[in-house]
């Protein structure tokens, strides 16, 4: 069962009797369909549940004149008349189209939401066909929808631009976006450049000293005529000179640009990161923390290098290229155009090279950042691996990853390595053709030895920085690859932004409401029209099945997500409108799996208040009942914590937890599961500590066991993302509805659990 969504709409087809419709007629049509005379089939819809929620296969047809459903052999039809009325809705990962007359449910039609957008588009057309057969009026034709960001005609509700655009192969013009990293540091980077200049211009020097060496020394001294020292001294006083002024330049130039890159890099990386943090969490649902980590280090450390040392290289190349073009072509224009023919082919070949070297190397990032996922994921959880004695498996994942890697840099490899030979091959022909054109230059007294030498010395220096040039394809499509992944990152905006004119709130009272709250995850609907109102100080208990919408409530709340529909305000103003840092000061959360970063005791109680004195963390350590277990550890507050609490138990980490909350004396506190993965005994410490932190705050609290919430004012029931029931426990369990099954069914599994426990307890009496 592949589960795909078809819809296809089709053109007039007029019959004069009813004809049975083929399934070569429209892609997944059951056969044995009849059609009425001047019936015609507009659009059809796959669907993948049954009323079971089993996935199974069925067709439904929109006609012109009936909706058709196609199971198996069977085909059930539904006559269009006045009293249908046609609805879509969806929730937890399941949609619905339900037929209804007269306000009576007909018939109810389940699936999945893997192509929900087809849904409405087969809904659409048939809610269409309905009310051209009730009024007869034509339908008209709509225009296509329009991409947002770049009104381009939407194709299955995806814009064909955009995809192109995001699924677009890096460009070395990435690289130019580095420009804002690069600009604080202008002035530096202008004084590397004219130094640079500086010292390519004084390795130029030695090669054109040469020619009055061999003419007016070497040669003449060959044909009998005595040395002028005199001479000499002066020439080689300049090799030398030119030499170490080389040398002095090439050191400044090289360790200005180095500092300035580095500075690049680390601002790179830091800027990187802090926009990683303002992210909203829909962000990091769909990423690996491997991958991230691979962006943020490996990446910006690739461009670090490359700013610092092929960059330049390549910027002296260009410079030492061009400056000694311009002395051969002064010395001699015959021999530096033959010279220069190699280039052509050179150019030719890196252009042909550098595409398959960008994909590629953008690919060996994405199979390395596979590498880093399994250690990610291994390496946090080796306590799961070992428990389960999956080290081989694990092992094995890794070796596939591995081999993946090695796959794909051998692919690169073999296009990089018959690349550098094929430069090294042409720069070698054009040395022998300069000197074939030289000797025969020579024969014809056209130039003298000492311009051949002087030709041949600059030549070798041409031809090792073209060399070197053409070696930098590889590291430029690295870099470039690498910078795409960054500014991948950097170009994401949070979907949960700050206020454009942020509204500043000194103290907060507590009031929360809620206003025709909806929320949906991608095309699920998880919240939809709820609306709630808390007083200052209450305590509210969220109740419901899993997946009802209690956590996505909290995360609401939080400003961890935006809602889609409506508003959630405290104290009569729209949390969006409130600063995102200065709003979640207020807020306290304790989770039901609390999380401790690697520190002291301390350092994670003053998490939340960094600059909280040693009596403030004591203080709050006491509340949460927290302080008698710390002081019988070996170092007391200063005890490390092992990276995510490793080291203490489940109850201890928890009420580290809540001391972390209380420190920060928050107006609204969110009790998300909280006394959910402890024993009994530990669920009483910290319920203690809870008392203690509920007081006089607005407190939101989802519980695994009901019990702990007879001293919440109200209790919320959700089911299905609505709000189904309000009231105290004893209300509640008066009406005996949604909250009194739960209740019941949560007494049982009790009640089950301690006959299991009392039976191995009695029989170990008995004997």
């Amino acid at each position: 069962m592949s589960g795909r969504f078809i819809v296809v709409i089709f053109p007039p087809v007029n019959t004069s009797s009813p004809l049975p419709y083929k399934a070569q007629d429209a892609p997944h049509a059951a056969p044995g369909i009849s059609l009425f005379d001047g019936e015609t089939i507009q659009a059809q819809l796959e669907i993948n549940l049954d009323s079971k929620l089993d996935f199974s296969h069925s067709l439904l047809i929109a006609t012109n004149r009936r909706l058709l459903h196609l199971i198996g052999q069977e085909t059930r039809a539904y006559p269009y008349r006045a009293a249908m009325a046609f609805q879509r809705h969806d929730h937890g990962g399941v949609g619905r189209i339900e037929l209804f007359e007269d306000n009576r449910l007909v018939a109810r039609w389940l699936y999945t939401l893997a192509c929900n957008v087809q849904a409405a588009i087969f809904l659409k057309h048939l809610e269409q066909q309905l009310n051209h057969f009730l009024t007869g009026i034509a339908i008209a034709e709509e225009a296509p929808e329009l991409c947002p960001d770049c009104s381009t005609p939407m194709v299955n509700a995806e814009c064909p631009a955009c995809s192109a655009t995001i699924n677009a192969p890096p460009s070395t013009w990435t690289l130019f976006r580095l420009w804002r990293f690069a600009k604080p540091y202008q002035w530096q980077l202008l004084s590397g450049f004219l130094l640079m200049l500086a010292s390519t211009a004084a390795t130029l020097v030695p090669p054109y000293l040469t020619m009055p060496l061999m003419d007016r020394v070497l040669i003449p001294y060959q044909n009998g005529k005595p040395i002028d020292f005199v001479i000499v001294a002066w020439l080689l006083t300049g090799l030398l000179g030119s030499a170490l002024l080389a040398w002095g330049l090439g050191w400044a130039k090289t360790y200005i640009l180095a500092l300035v890159s580095e500075r690049i890099g680390a601002d790179l990386r830091t800027v990187t990161y802090e926009h990683l943090l303002r992210l909203s969490l829909e962000y990091f649902g769909g990423k690996r923390t491997g991958d991230l980590m691979s962006r943020i280090g490996s990446e910006s450390d690739r461009i670090c290098v490359f700013l610092s040392l092929h960059l330049l290289d390549f910027a002296t190349d260009v410079l030492m290229i061009a400056m000694t073009s311009v002395i051969l072509f002064s010395i001699n224009p015959w021999l530096a155009l033959v010279t220069l023919l190699p280039l052509p082919f050179i150019g030719w070949m890196i252009h042909y090279v550098r595409d398959r070297l960008r994909t590629g190397f953008e690919k060996i990032d994405r199979v390395w950042s596979e590498v880093s996922n399994v250690l990610a994921d291994t390496i946090p959880g080796i306590r799961v691996v070992k428990a389960f004695a999956q080290e081989k498996r694990e092992a094995e994942r890794f070796r596939i990853a591995n081999a993946h890697n090695l796959q794909v840099n051998d692919r690169i490899n073999r296009i990089w390595s018959l690349f550098t030979p094929s430069v090294s091959l042409l720069t070698e022909i054009g040395l022998l053709v300069v000197w074939a054109f030289g000797i025969w230059q020579v024969s014809r007294n056209q130039i003298t030895v000492g311009v051949l030498t002087a030709f041949l010395a600059y030549i070798s220096r041409f031809y090792s920085r073209l060399d070197s040039m053409s070696r930098i394809v590889s590291v430029t499509q690295k870099a470039a690859a690498g910078a795409k992944r960054i500014f991948d990152i950097l170009d994401h905006i949070s979907s949960v932004p700050e206020p454009a004119n942020p509204v500043h709130l000194e103290k907060i009272e507590g009031r929360v409401e809620f206003g025709n709250v909806g929320f949906r995850y991608g095309n699920r609907a998880v919240i939809k029209n709820l609306n709630l109102k808390i007083a200052p100080g209450e305590m509210i208990g969220l109740v419901g099945h899993s997946g009802s919408g209690k956590s996505t409530l909290v995360n609401l709340m939080c400003r961890f997500y935006d809602v889609t529909e409506g508003a959630i305000s405290v104290d009569n103003v729209n949390i969006r409108s409130l600063p995102i840092p200065e709003y979640r000061r207020h807020i306290g959360l304790v989770l039901q799996e609390p999380f401790l970063f690697f520190g002291s005791i301390a350092e994670n109680i003053a998490y939340g208040k960094p600059d909280a004195t040693r009596g403030e963390i004591i203080a709050a350590a006491r509340a949460a009942h927290a302080h008698e277990f710390i002081l019988r550890l070996p170092h007391g507050y200063d005890s490390l914590v092992g990276e995510r609490g490793h080291g203490l138990s489940g109850g201890e980490r928890q009420r580290i937890s809540i001391a972390r909350a209380l420190l920060i004396d928050p107006r609204i506190l969110i009790l998300d599961e909280a006394t959910a993965s402890v024993d009994t005994e530990t669920e009483k410490e910290i319920q203690k500590a809870l008392d203690n932190l509920v007081q006089g705050r607005t407190t939101i609290a989802i519980a695994h066991r009901l019990s702990t919430l007879h001293k919440a004012n109200r209790l919320v029931v959700l089911d299905k993302g609505e709000i189904v029931e309000i009231g105290s426990h004893q209300e509640l369990m008066e009406r005996k509805g949604h909250y009194y099954r739960l209740y019941q069914a949560q007494a049982r599994n009790v009640d089950t659990e301690m006959d299991q426990r009392r039976i191995p307890m009695e029989g170990k009496v008995s004997t």
